[in-house]
């Protein structure tokens, strides 16, 4: 069984051995309903997710729209806090010790448990990295240790208004992956320019050394595929979430997690569908090329 950090690098290295870019699909913890999370998590990895980015429910989440905040209001509401999405993982981890969980977040909640113990907590879990949107960089020091001594990669988000000092201090500190904000504003909001990503993915790249996942603004096939070309990894949560929420609602409650997991699960399918075709027109040099890697 793979170490924690060493699923996310195995995660990556699968994709890039298919000459395509990881696909990282991001749920609200409980919702619609608190057993869908894990039956939810396999059929996205049957669906062609490389790693699950698991939202732990918060009452103000700052940088999420009005999706995402819905269903974090959602699973609130039916008792889902921070205790019951590490056991989510943990069961999730019974049949599944490969694909890599990284739970995203506020601070707000780790700091009620506590550093220490959410460390401990989470690595008995099997959660592999995490990323909470309030934590600056500069000031996690000791916390990223404690992290990476529970083999959890500490994650963190870059933005188009990132500056050279913000880039190089999360190159410095970051693990597993960085997660690159496309739009400035919440998830779920704006267009996407492909041209402008690209840009500030090889600015990003002088300073980080890890892979960069992309975000924000990708809302189907077409833009998921424009952003494979040059990121390291598409991640996609708001229309994933809002699909499975459309599936589901007005149905009587015994009915409500078939149709969510279905349907995200047909709606992912068809996103991985699209990187892979991206790649087959796209040989391994121009992938590097493209993404400011050599060959």
């Amino acid at each position: 069984m793979s170490t924690h950090q060493d699923r996310i690098a195995a995660a990556f290295a699968r994709a890039a051995s298919q000459n395509r870019a990881a696909l990282i699909p991001y749920i609200a913890a409980g919702n619609p309903l608190p057993e869908t999370t894990v039956p939810l998590m396999h059929a996205l990895v049957e669906a062609g997710a490389d790693i699950i980015e698991l939202g732990i429910p918060f009452s103000d989440p700052m940088a999420d729209g009005p999706v995402i905040q819905r269903a974090a209001e959602h699973a609130i509401a039916q008792g889902v806090g921070l205790r019951t999405v590490l056991g989510m993982v943990a069961q999730f981890r019974q049949q599944d010790a490969e694909t890599p969980v990284v739970l995203m977040g506020y601070a707000n909640p780790v700091e009620n448990m506590g550093q220490q113990l959410f460390a401990e907590q989470a690595g008995l879990a099997g959660i592999d990295g995490l990323l909470i949107v309030d934590y600056p960089p500069e000031e996690l020091g000791d916390f990223s240790q404690l992290l990476q001594s529970h083999r959890i990669a500490p994650i963190f988000l870059l933005a188009p208004t990132s500056t050279e000092q913000r880039i190089k201090a999360v190159g410095h500190i970051a693990r597993g992956y960085v997660y690159y904000v496309s739009l400035n504003g919440v998830t779920g909001a704006g267009n996407l320019d492909t041209d402008e990503v690209a840009r500030r993915l090889e600015a990003i790249r002088k300073h980080v050394s890890l892979p960069v996942g992309v975000g924000f603004g990708i809302a189907d096939a077409d833009s998921a595929r424009r952003v494979s070309l040059v990121a390291d990894a598409v991640v996609i949560g708001s229309k994933l979430i809002a699909t499975m929420t459309q599936a589901a609602d007005r149905l009587p409650r015994a009915q409500q997690s078939a149709a969510a997991i279905d349907a995200g699960a047909r709606w992912l399918r068809s996103i991985r569908k699209a990187l892979d075709i991206a790649r087959e027109g796209s040989d391994a040099t121009t992938r590097a090329s493209l993404s400011g890697k050599a060959t």
